[in-house]
């Protein structure tokens, strides 16, 4: 992988610590045709989340112009990767997250000051603690408890408690911070993002869905897990009513959308 701007203790930050990681970023040496075709679309997929993180990183300077005063969360910022590349500073940023792996990778790595989540609907944050609030594609994955939305096969049963759960979400960040950003990759864009298949899989029935994901985990370069609910741009606005919407773009197509408070 190839280093991006931005470091911390000297350490440069990469491609795969932006995007926290994961191992679909890895290239296999295996050198069959097919494999060399899943490698050039895994570099593609990395390049595309790389470089519009890099453009949200920069809207969200140039929007809500953080400074080294200001009390920042970074909401659901796993390792801290995408957050040292975005920002000069480290010890007035919180990153928070569920998995306390990430989080001692985020403040060993980076300096960051951690918070670790427990999936509870309500932050253990008190009401107006921080400035502001950045927050990069979760949202779609506050679905209610994880250990039941992978059994709620039924869309009905599902979309109900992702709407409660979302809803509450942005309830949430707007209480902890008068400003905020938050994004979410947008319903209908041509490629779904969590998986890189075509958008049609999110037209699929629920229960399709979990078997198509199911079936793909060990067979497909980027596995994804039907937890997600990915919004649209009414919902956004619905969920974040004082805050101004702004559509990233790609190709000309609706990629993402944020919610912009400031």
């Amino acid at each position: 992988m190839t280093a991006v701007d931005g470091s911390a203790h000297g350490a440069p930050v990469t491609q795969a610590a932006m995007l926290g990681s994961p191992g679909w970023t890895q290239l296999t040496t295996n050198p069959q045709k097919s494999a060399r075709l899943v490698n050039f679309i895994r570099r593609a997929a990395v390049n595309l989340s790389v470089n519009c993180r890099l453009r949200r990183g920069q809207l969200f300077l140039e929007r809500l112009q953080p400074t080294a005063n200001d009390r920042i969360l970074d909401l659901g910022g796993g390792r801290g990767g995408y957050m040292a590349q975005t920002l000069p500073f480290r010890s007035n940023v919180t990153i928070a997250d569920l998995d306390p792996g990430n989080l001692k990778v985020a403040s060993e790595n980076y300096g960051f000051d951690t918070l670790c989540l427990d999936g509870s609907a309500k932050f253990a944050v008190p009401d107006a603690a921080y400035d502001v609030v950045f927050c990069s594609s979760v949202i779609e994955h506050v679905t209610g408890p994880k250990e039941i939305v992978y059994d709620l096969a039924r869309a009905g049963e599902f979309t109900a408690s992702a709407k409660a759960a979302q809803a509450n979400f942005a309830a949430e960040v707007r209480r902890v911070a008068r400003r905020y950003f938050v994004q979410t990759p947008y319903k209908y864009f041509p490629l779904e993002q969590h998986s890189f298949l075509p958008f049609l899989v999110v037209l699929l029935p629920r229960r399709w869905h979990m078997r198509l994901m199911k079936f793909l985990a060990t067979r497909w370069f980027k596995p994804a897990y039907p937890d997600f609910r990915l919004l649209t741009i009414k919902e956004m606005r619905a969920l974040f009513p004082d805050a101004e919407i702004v559509l990233e773009r790609y190709c000309g197509f609706v990629k993402s959308i944020v919610a912009i408070k400031n």
